[in-house]
């Protein structure tokens, strides 16, 4: 018998030892928890990091709480680079930096998903976390409570009792595989029509950045994009963005040589800056962008899912990660509040699943803004007098992007407090062309008639 199942012991096994399973385990050792974490994949600080995702990541105050709440916020903050806004570069070559925030208290940070992953499992492993790595979930008898597991490295099976399985094992979900064998998750998958494909900015002939570091590159035209962010070795990661069909699409730009053609036409002032772009775009995947939907996030009290294994969405507003430290908070803070567990899983999904829908459909609202608005002569009149509104309405007029991003705010308040705020922008600035013409009284009556004051403490 396991020493877990004594009575009295709380124990949980987490599915997954990426970033969110290793932030989870810290939070649920700190409180007091035994927690054994399964990686299919070896220890990232042995072999080094192997991708598949995206290596940059956007941090933002709601991971960085986790974070802090994990301990792990100073050793991550060191490998961190500040981006202060969207560096946009138009098609006539002309760039201008749109601010995130008021100032530099309110910025985002990128962050190397490997480096990152590697700070996480030392912080949990020095809490008290057990971490087994080369092990994949091979099936679950949820009746008996007992995961049996696949050894990568030798074939091997091992059978392993458990209390409550979570799992934090990504979009591709081996435990939320094994629920939905046994019960209708309402699982669905809406495929963006739009993949990507990464590429590199590499250090100057000095070690230096090539472009300012400090910023969030986006080069938007129309129907698909680029971007850049930075990282802490001086390089930038490139991102393309472009439709799966159509002209240009990944059915057209095929190869190197496609690749170069179109940098030169749409990319022009980027394209010196990424010399081997031939080679890193036949030689990177191309990956795909969806949105997962879940009507049930737990099985009872034996399992629950969170972060991408429950609501994967695409990268558009920088909030995967977030949403998924957040998560784990959440869970850490239920599963304290009862000993029962199928009650701590269910109102941890009845607090998260409306807020991860909110943030799923930002996200995707944002894709269309950064390849489509960020340099439209409307959508600047009126970013302009979102930021007279802020400054003149502070407990009421935030806009949505501060919300979700430099605010714990739940995410589905930020959505329907940005619908009513992009309504008033629009109804506003209709008709001018300056914020010179406006009626600043007719202004200011129709915010104080349309939002409520926020809660002092978002």
């Amino acid at each position: 018998m396991d020493d877990f199942s004594q009575a009295g012991t709380r124990h949980i096994s987490i599915i997954g030892a990426g970033l969110a399973g290793a932030v989870l385990a810290t939070l649920l050792v700190r409180r007091g928890w035994q927690v054994d974490v399964y990686e299919k994949r070896g220890d990232p600080r042995v072999q080094g990091y192997v991708g598949g995702r995206s290596i940059n990541l956007a941090l933002a105050e709601r991971g960085r709480h986790a974070l802090k709440l994990a301990g792990g916020d100073e050793a991550v903050m060191a490998q961190a680079v500040m981006m202060r806004g969207r560096m946009v570069h138009f098609a006539d070559g002309r760039s201008a930096l749109q601010r995130y925030g008021r100032d530099d208290s309110e910025v985002i940070w990128s962050v190397h998903r490997g480096e990152l992953n590697v700070i996480l499992l030392d912080i949990a492993e020095r809490a008290g976390a057990r971490l087994h790595f080369g092990r994949s979930l091979e099936s679950v008898d949820f009746e008996a409570c007992r995961a049996r597991f696949c050894d990568e490295r030798d074939g091997s099976t091992h059978e392993v009792a458990f209390q409550s399985l979570v799992g934090a094992d990504g979009a591709g979900s081996s435990l939320r595989a094994a629920m939905g064998r046994v019960a209708d998750l309402q699982e669905r998958t809406e495929f963006l029509g739009h993949s990507y494909k990464e590429l590199e900015i590499p250090p100057s002939s000095d070690g230096d950045f090539r472009i300012e570091p400090n910023a969030l590159h986006i080069w938007p035209r129309g129907r698909y994009m680029c971007i850049a962010l930075p990282n802490d070795e001086h390089t930038f990661t490139v991102t393309l963005f472009l439709p799966n069909e159509g002209e240009p699409s990944f059915a057209t730009v095929r190869d190197g040589a496609d690749a170069r053609a179109l940098f030169e036409r749409d990319f022009a002032d980027a394209l010196p800056l990424i010399p081997r772009l031939e080679q890193d775009f036949e030689g990177n995947p191309t990956g795909l962008l969806a949105t997962l939907y879940l009507e049930h996030w737990h099985l009872g009290g034996r399992a629950v899912l969170l972060g991408d294994a429950a609501h994967a969405m695409v990268p558009f507003h920088g909030q995967g990660m977030n949403c998924a430290f957040e998560d784990c908070v959440a869970l850490a803070e239920h599963l304290d509040r009862t000993d029962n567990r199928e009650q701590a899983f269910a109102d941890f999904q009845a607090e998260r699943l409306p807020n991860a829908r909110a943030i799923q459909e930002m996200a995707l609202e944002n894709y269309l803004e950064m390849r489509d608005r960020v340099d439209n002569d409307d959508y600047l009149l009126q970013r302009a007098l979102e930021q007279q509104l802020a400054e003149r309405h502070p407990d009421r007029f935030v806009p949505r992007y501060a919300m979700v991003t430099f605010s714990r705010l739940p995410y589905a308040v930020a959505l329907e407090r940005g619908r009513i705020q992009r309504e008033l922008l629009v109804e506003l600035t209709a008709g001018h062309d300056s914020l010179d013409s406006l009626d600043w009284d007719h202004v200011d009556t129709r915010v104080l008639e349309r939002l409520t004051p926020l809660p002092a403490d978002c």
